[in-house]
């Protein structure tokens, strides 16, 4: 009897959760197909709200978005990370940082913040072709001081080997190792990607996740919202083929060399650090001087206390490092 009781209880307590977990999954699969129809009524003409930073360029019989400031000598050229949803906006404090005693340029690539959507395929060539054109289209002229975010460095790596008398030196803010291939994600992940973009939950997602461009740290108000704005709009066709050829990009990076006359510093986030030390099980720095191994003897880096999206709290600290590391280029 005791046992059938608890048979009893057990196949009722499966019950009820087999049936929290169906409504959960109807919940989110009300809340995609409601996406689907809002989330377009919602897009029409919403980015058209925010005024352009910078200076719209004509690219390859397309437009994109280049952000200037300050008047140095010197020409830093910022490069956004993977998702990044507005970079003239989230490079805001670095850029002021920067453009004190600097020129500095920050580029929205194709699909990315003000930049028009594209076909042409997200390869390291195109990307480095279409920083070059938008560049010079926006009147500036190397040689150039390169500092990309994340996996612009795989871009600034190939740049730097197939163009070495445009690059003054490359300060990289926590970048991807080309020293290290990837496995690739599976196909569903780019499927869900589209999905996700397409019925509108970054909208539910930017509430949910905590900001991390925060006034104390040096944004405008203006900025914050501008940003989370496009965040909504931030998965597009454009950025899953950048996504989808990232693994192909690092590899065919890796079997360049880098130049050796080309000065390198890279700043290293202590949470990517950590991040590491817990897949690799190692001091978190093995995957670092793998890369500044296949960057060559001439690169250094710094460790800054702080998230991968290091330059978000570290703007001024960024700044400091860079004109020193700039300085010493010049007397070189």
């Amino acid at each position: 009897m005791k046992r059938s009781r608890w048979q009893k209880r057990g196949k009722r307590m499966l019950q009820i959760v087999g049936m929290v977990l169906g409504g959960l999954v109807a919940i989110q699969i009300g809340l995609l197909l409601i996406g689907l129809i809002v989330h377009p009524v919602l897009s029409k003409g919403e980015l058209e709200q925010v005024p352009v930073y910078g200076q719209m360029v004509a690219v390859n019989g397309q437009q994109m978005h280049v952000h200037a400031k300050g008047h140095g000598e010197a020409t830093v050229v910022l490069l956004p990370g993977f998702g990044v949803a507005l970079p003239a906006a989230d490079f805001g404090p670095l850029m002021r940082a920067l453009s004190i005693e600097h020129t500095v340029v920050a580029v929205d690539y194709f699909g990315v913040g003000f930049s028009d959507p594209t076909d042409v395929p997200r390869t390291n060539d195109n990307y480095v072709k279409e920083i070059r054109a938008a560049l010079a289209n926006a009147g500036f002229s190397p040689p150039y001081i390169l500092m990309p975010h994340s996996a612009s460095g795989i871009y600034a790596e190939y740049y730097a080997h197939h163009y070495p008398e445009e690059i003054q030196g490359v300060v990289m803010l926590d970048t991807t190792s080309t020293a290290d291939i990837p496995k690739a994600p599976p196909a569903i992940i780019y499927w869900l990607a589209r999905l996700q973009g397409r019925s509108g939950l970054n909208r539910i997602n930017s509430r949910l996740i905590r900001e991390t461009r925060l006034v104390e740290n040096g944004y405008t108000e203006k900025e914050i919202a501008d940003h989370r704005l496009y965040s909504y709009h931030a998965i597009n066709d454009t950025m899953i083929d950048q996504m989808r050829r990232l693994g192909d990009s690092i590899v065919e990076v890796n079997g360049l060399e880098f130049p050796d006359t080309i000065p390198v510093l890279k700043l290293i986030s202590t949470e990517t650090i950590r991040n590491m030390a817990k897949h690799n099980k190692d001091d978190g720095m093995g995957y670092q001087h793998e890369h500044l191994r296949r960057l060559g003897e001439h690169a250094a880096f710094e460790i800054l206390d702080g998230s991968h999206l290091i330059y978000q709290t570290k703007a001024e600290d960024i700044a400091a490092i860079s004109t020193r590391f700039i300085e010493n280029i010049s007397l070189q």
